[in-house]
């Protein structure tokens, strides 16, 4: 009789002994409280030649909160090209470095991506260091998640590009997540609001922090509970999935729909999601019609 069979644990990636030569390591850091670095977030940032940081004076912060004395150099959004690419040639030839943001995880709302795909085109190794997030961090709290999610960043301030993020924000089905500034938070709410007063969100501020705070209510709830006041620091605002659509959108309201965000620049593959979710209709037929149409219009 043969013996009964196992199930074998999935094996751990072994132990780094130590920061490998030629690597660019994209580490998370807190997003509020510092006991949420990672050990292996702390041994590589003992180990690198040096930090690249958003803000040096805040990163500095963390490096002596953990007993860490590194060069450190400024890599924010008003990097240049050139800069971009003197890290990554530094990184191909050997440099072992670390690329932190001001809190959380780098490449999400920052500059890091450019970073990234410079190294990796001139034959560095990158390595991702998990850990905080305040995208993961509001949207398990929030009691708004299941299934996938979309996440926005932060919202464009004002013109037609405010205007055409927020009507993507409110036409997506699933979950969304994204950034505020204190002081936009009440207008980006209002904003919301007069697209899709009902839909449930919640308001998430001073994550992992002492004076932690998740306000829920429907969209119209949370404009009315934050008209007129900034709250603290930076914001994420988490949106329900949106609700079943009822009615029957025809043929001729969509080709109509089509029509006009092919005109306004709108790419095949972005009018199909924003026409799709407005119309409650399957993806697939609605990218059929939106590539009909735009062959039509071509010749």
């Amino acid at each position: 009789m043969d013996p009964p069979k196992t199930s074998l644990p999935v094996p751990l990636r072994p132990v780094e002994s130590g920061a490998v030569a030629g690597t660019l390591y994209v580490v998370s850091t807190p997003i509020g409280n510092l006991d949420d670095l990672t050990f292996r977030a702390a041994k590589v940032l003992r180990e690198v030649d040096a930090v690249l940081a958003e803000d040096t004076r805040r990163t500095r912060q963390l490096l002596s909160h953990l007993g860490i004395s590194k060069p450190l150099r400024r890599f924010d959004a008003h990097a240049e090209a050139g800069a971009v690419e003197r890290v990554a040639r530094e990184v191909a030839e050997g440099a072992t470095l670390a690329l932190v943001s001001d809190a959380g995880t780098p490449v999400i709302s920052d500059p890091g991506a450019d970073l990234v795909r410079a190294t990796v085109a001139a034959g560095g190794q990158v390595v991702a260091i998990p850990g905080a997030s305040a995208v993961l961090t509001a949207l398990v709290a929030s009691g708004l998640a299941g299934g996938g999610f979309r996440f926005f960043g932060f919202v464009p301030r004002s013109g037609e590009a405010r205007a055409e993020v927020l009507a993507r924000i409110v036409e997506t089905p699933e979950p969304v997540v994204l950034y505020e500034a204190g002081n936009r938070t009440g207008d980006t709410l209002a904003e919301l609001a007069a697209r899709a007063a009902d839909r449930p969100a919640v308001v998430a501020r001073e994550l992992t922090k002492l004076h932690e705070e998740l306000v829920r209510g429907s969209l119209r709830e949370l404009a009315e509970r934050y008209a007129g006041e900034e709250p603290r620091g930076e914001v994420t605002v988490v949106l329900g999935a949106a609700p079943a659509r009822v009615e029957t959108v025809d043929d001729a309201a969509i080709d109509a729909r089509i029509d006009a965000e092919l005109a306004s620049g709108r790419s095949a593959k972005d009018t199909a999601d924003v026409v799709a979710a407005w119309s409650g209709r399957a993806r697939r037929e609605v990218y059929a019609r939106v590539v009909s149409h735009r062959t039509k219009a071509r010749g």
